[in-house]
């Protein structure tokens, strides 16, 4: 089963429903099919093959859209890029997966043309104006056959090299399948969120993020309606929503952070939503009692993905009250476990990390492997179970809790300390809009605890007084020792802070 033929048959079906819109541009569902077609067929008529990477380095809008369902119909991978990607980590990227072609805007040509040196002969196709040694997307899309190209090989299924946000280290390139795709975003949030062709979706993230493709796939296999904006605005997002009478919408706590103000003004325009959707982070207990009270008749489902290993666990509308800092439960078919470093598993209640397993390696949930990179491929796992990286934790009634990122828990004087475990408590605190905590070097435990903190609009507060708030909430020696305020936190395309840049900043020297 590939993407493509789901497209397909959902022109078939919805022939002039609209499929996509971005800022007031849409193409129906027999528009899309056409225009995929015949970008497939003019790649294919300059050369690019099954397999070939194909670079999409595009902001959110009909363009970036055309582009990918054109890619997945030949065939080629998908290497799609944040347009938030520094020059370096652009031509990282390139380098590795060496692309055939690229696709990409006029004004992120200075990134995409450093690093396309590395691959010399790739065809380049530009939105917008351009120079000598690149060829126009649309007109290039245009002069190809709106004819099926030829169908795909059902041995050779994959359809994308997403690479991690690179927060620690390189990043990888996770090998993702038309498998892995349409079981996680076709088959279980069908099921789990209950999507027919009667909803809207608004995806408030990029599209170059599997979260944001997650919902190009809902809508061409599930034939509902996908909106965008190209570039996120809080206040359109709600005129938005009140416009179009979305039913569906997608996004990671940061942007319902932003959005709140706006709907807290008018709750009104919401009417039509049913559903918020949210993955990327840790969803703080207080955003989500803020939301409730805004819009008491808006389900809020809150789940852990990953680039590599897709939908993992979910917490319901109706879970949420009773359990309100969980993770949810696995969504069915998915195993998770809690297990040491050797992969033993521990008592329900004590953190370990997270592992995994649904189905075999690019068929099921998890990625194939990383692209390139054996040595990568086989760290990720314990046999058969993929390790996330993650630490986490059940309780008695098989609900999981996130601990932390591995790598970013902090040892002080001996004792484990999770960074995300202060990060909310420190949220708790009204000045606090968000922190990020963690550990720094310290001559007589080790590491000690430090945090950056970016207040609420309009309100203060002090180190002492945040210590304090921390002290009487967790144990003593989990309080931050260092507070630094910043006035916005460095984040991914994703929306994850980055502590590595705060890391760096605020370590004494």
């Amino acid at each position: 089963m590939k993407l493509g033929t789901l497209l397909s048959s959902n022109a078939l079906r919805y022939p002039d429903k609209i499929a996509v819109s971005c800022d007031g541009h849409g193409l129906t569902f027999s528009q899309l099919e056409t225009r995929a077609n015949q970008l497939a067929n003019a790649l294919l008529r300059e050369g690019v093959r099954s397999g070939d990477r194909v670079i999409v380095y595009l902001a959110n809008g009909i363009e970036l859209v055309e582009a990918m369902a054109g890619i997945l119909k030949m065939g080629a991978l998908i290497v799609p890029l944040s347009t938030r990607l520094t020059a370096g980590e652009v031509a990282h990227i390139v380098g590795d997966c060496e692309p055939k072609a690229a696709v990409y805007s006029d004004d992120l040509r200075p990134q995409a043309g450093a690093a396309l040196k590395a691959a010399p002969g790739a065809l380049r196709l530009v939105v917008g104006n351009v120079a000598a040694d690149e060829k126009p997307f649309t007109a290039f899309l245009e002069s190809g056959a709106k004819t099926e190209p030829p169908r795909l090989s059902s041995l050779n299924d994959d359809l994308l090299i997403g690479y991690t946000s690179g927060t620690t280290g390189r990043p990888k390139g996770a090998v993702i399948t038309h498998s892995n795709i349409i079981l996680a975003n076709g088959f279980m949030n069908a099921l789990e969120w209950e999507i027919s062709p009667r909803d809207v979706i608004l995806a408030t993230t990029a599209m170059a993020h599997r979260t944001g493709l997650g919902r190009l796939a809902n809508t061409f296999y599930l034939g509902c309606t996908l909106l965008m904006q190209a570039k996120f605005d809080a206040a359109a997002a709600v005129s938005l929503i009140e416009k179009e009478k979305v039913t569906i919408l997608g996004g990671v706590p940061t942007v319902y952070r932003m959005m709140a103000p706006e709907l807290e003004k008018r709750p009104a325009a919401a009417k039509s939503l049913r559903l918020m959707v949210a993955t990327g982070e840790v969803f703080p207990v207080p955003l989500k009692e803020r939301l409730w009270k805004i819009l008491p008749h808006v389900g809020i489902y809150s789940f852990l993905a990953q680039t590599e290993s897709g939908f993992i666990a979910g917490l319901k509308p109706e879970e949420q009250k009773a359990k309100p800092g969980a993770l949810g439960r696995p969504i069915p078919g998915v195993e998770v476990r809690i297990v040491t470093p050797e992969g033993q598993d521990v008592p329900v209640g004590k953190p370990g990390e997270i592992v995994l397993r649904c189905g075999t390696r690019g068929v099921g949930l998890v990625l194939r492997e990383y692209f390139r990179n054996p040595k990568a491929t086989e760290d990720a796992f314990f046999g058969e179970w993929f390790r996330t990286g993650d630490v986490g934790y059940f309780d008695d009634d098989g609900f999981l809790y996130f601990a932390d990122r591995a790598k970013d828990m902090i040892v002080s004087g001996g004792l484990n300390i999770y960074s995300k475990e202060v990060e909310l408590t420190l949220q708790e605190h009204p000045a606090v809009e968000e922190a990020a905590v963690f550990g720094v070097p310290d001559p007589e435990f080790g590491e000690s605890v430090a945090a950056c903190i970016q207040l609420r609009s309009g309100k203060s507060t002090t180190q002492e007084e945040l210590i304090e708030h921390c002290r009487e909430r967790i144990a003593s020696y989990k309080k931050p020792r260092h507070v630094h305020f910043i006035a916005e936190l460095p984040k991914t395309g994703t929306g994850k802070i980055i502590k590595g840049d705060l890391k760096k900043r605020f370590s004494p020297a």
